[in-house]
Order: C-alpha cells, then structure tokens, then sequence
C-alpha cells in the first residue's frame, strides 16, 4: 500500500467527504437519512461560523478515509471533542487507515487542550466496536439517545 497521508480538511474536499458519507449510510442501511447538501456542508465547515471540522486520510491524493468532528461541552467534564464519523471507503478498510486517523484525532485533541472523546456506534457494528475496544473505549448502556427533527 503506498503512504497514507493525514490531513486537515479543506473546502475542496467537501464534495469526497459527502460521498463516503454517503457510502456510510448505505452500509448502515439507511441511504435516504443523507440530506445535507454540498452547499451547506461547505458553509458549515468553512463559512463564517465554521461548526465542523475534519481530517482526512490520502493516497495518491485520492481521499480514502474521514473523521469529522465538532466541539462538545460536558458540564461535568467540560471540553469535549466529538467524532461524529469515522469512515473508511470499503475498499481500504482493514489497512490501518482508521487507526491512523483515530491516533492522529487524539493528538489533535490534546493539543487543542479537550479532556476527551465521545462517539456513537451501531450496536452491530462489531467491526466497529472490536476497532474501539483496542483503545480501552468506554461503552456506556445506560444513556439512550434521543433527538428532535425539523
């Protein structure tokens, strides 16, 4: 495999971020839940009030992997980093690519003075949750999710 590149995202890389965005949804069986546009992914992550954030992995300048993220508070914990996707495109995954954006997802964070990590995982997921058990993750049962749709 050649070298794998990790890098901060840019506005330019929006329209490949969608797609394996995209690609995700499709393996977690639920195409039809993408209803971001490009327009407003870029606006978000690279307008005024950027909201979003993310690295992303190369090869041979082809954008292979993603984790977006955004800024959490915890009033218990205080300030909190957010991954909310972790993506592989199918072909690549099981080559460390996932790993290597984790790890450099934790550096980041640390240095940018966050006292931890949260995410969610399918709970069928079980490549995804064998993948965080390596990293002593905490799964929390007792915590249900809820959300509000407009």
């Amino acid at each position: 495999m050649n070298k794998v590149k990790i890098r901060k995202a840019g506005k330019e890389d929006c329209p490949r971020i969608l797609e394996l965005i995209k690609e995700l949804a499709l393996y977690e069986k639920a195409p039809e839940e993408v209803t971001v546009s490009l327009e407003e992914m870029e606006e978000c992550g690279f307008g005024n009030k950027p909201i979003w954030g993310a690295l992303v992995a190369e090869i041979n300048q082809e954008i292979v992997g993603i984790a977006l993220y955004y800024d959490r508070y915890s009033t218990w914990k205080g300030k909190r980093l957010y991954l909310e996707d972790l993506i592989v495109t199918e072909s690549m995954r099981g080559a460390g690519i996932g790993k290597l954006l984790l790890d450099e997802l934790i550096v980041f964070a640390k240095e940018e003075k966050y006292h931890g990590m949260v995410w969610q995982v399918l709970d069928w997921n079980k490549p995804a949750i064998n993948f965080y058990k390596k990293y002593n993750a905490d799964f929390d049962s007792e915590w249900v999710n809820v959300s509000i749709n407009f």
